[in-house]
């Protein structure tokens, strides 16, 4: 006996969005209703157009944020999703970048760059109106090394998003009710929004720490800014190099140039600033190196 499937509306944004549309369409195309996608102008490329593309290539019914009306399918899938969505919690299902209960919150993987972490993964739960607290229906975690970019490691965690996806769509499809699992609570930690201010690097850190900051903010965010004492300066990529002894360890402060990159002075270790860019008035990029003046400060 056919059962029939439990169709979802994918709500959808960012590469991760594509990602997940893409594969249901091409592995389960009988449950997918619809897609709403949104936009965020902040991000570099926030796939709404190639999300656009996909759907209408694929004869998949789309809207807009802004226009999307009630929920006309038995589940919603958030994914990258920013926005309150009207979804009874029991309807919706949200994709979130840890593994909960650690990291809920806001840039969990961002974050856990930052902290060096060695595992990078995603949850499938249930949404409600305590962020990340909802049940789980299922996981996925592989592990990492170091260094990794932002964008590395948004690629490398892709393959726990179809994890998790496939596994919740092979449910769907099946007609099977999803599996509800409570998180531990005093396992919980949380991952705290960021704003402008949190792009800044702090040369008191060590040159590790500043390197995986600095690879953990890169594209498709804004990237780490400091400031040189005429104007800011947005440091792209550095490496770590061979430490020296310092009378006085003037955090921030140049030490060596190198074929123009400048060589700078950490709470312990030297990091090597190898792409940075300032940005004119009309609002376009140009490169910050070679570096002409040897006596500068970052702070």
């Amino acid at each position: 006996m056919l059962v029939a499937p439990m169709t979802i509306t994918v709500f959808a944004m960012t590469q991760k969005g594509y990602a997940v549309v893409d594969f249901i369409t091409q592995h389960f195309p009988r449950l997918l209703h619809s897609v709403v996608i949104g936009r965020d102008p902040a991000l570099e490329n926030d796939y709404s157009a190639q999300l656009q593309a996909l759907c209408e290539t694929r004869g998949i019914s789309w809207s807009p944020r802004e226009a999307c009306g009630a929920l006309s399918s038995e589940y919603a899938l958030a994914v990258s999703w920013r926005w309150l969505l009207d979804v009874p919690d029991n309807r919706l299902i949200v994709l979130h970048d840890s593994p909960l209960p650690r990291y809920r919150g806001f840039a969990p993987m961002v974050n856990a760059l930052i902290n060096g972490e060695r595992e990078l993964g995603v949850t499938a739960l249930f949404g409600v109106s305590e962020y990340d607290r909802g049940d789980v229906i299922c996981q996925s975690t592989t592990t990492i090394d170091y260094p990794m970019t932002i964008q590395e490691a948004i690629e490398h965690n892709m393959q726990n998003y179809l994890a998790v996806v496939r596994r919740v769509c092979d449910l769907l499809e099946r007609g099977q009710a999803l599996p509800r699992m409570r998180q531990v609570e005093n396992d919980a930690t949380y991952s705290i929004w960021r704003d402008a201010d949190d792009y800044r690097i702090d040369w008191s850190q060590s040159a590790s720490a500043i390197r995986r900051f600095v690879d953990a903010v890169g594209a498709p965010y804004a990237g780490a800014q400091t400031n040189d004492g005429e104007q800011c300066v947005f440091v792209d990529a550095v490496e770590e190099v061979p430490d020296v002894r310092c009378e006085l360890r003037d955090c921030g402060k140049v030490i060596f140039l190198s074929q123009g990159r400048p060589v700078v002075i950490c709470g312990s270790g030297l990091v090597r600033v190898t792409a940075a860019r300032v940005q004119a008035e009309d609002g376009s990029y140009a490169s910050y190196l070679p570096l002409q003046r040897f006596r500068v400060r970052f702070r």
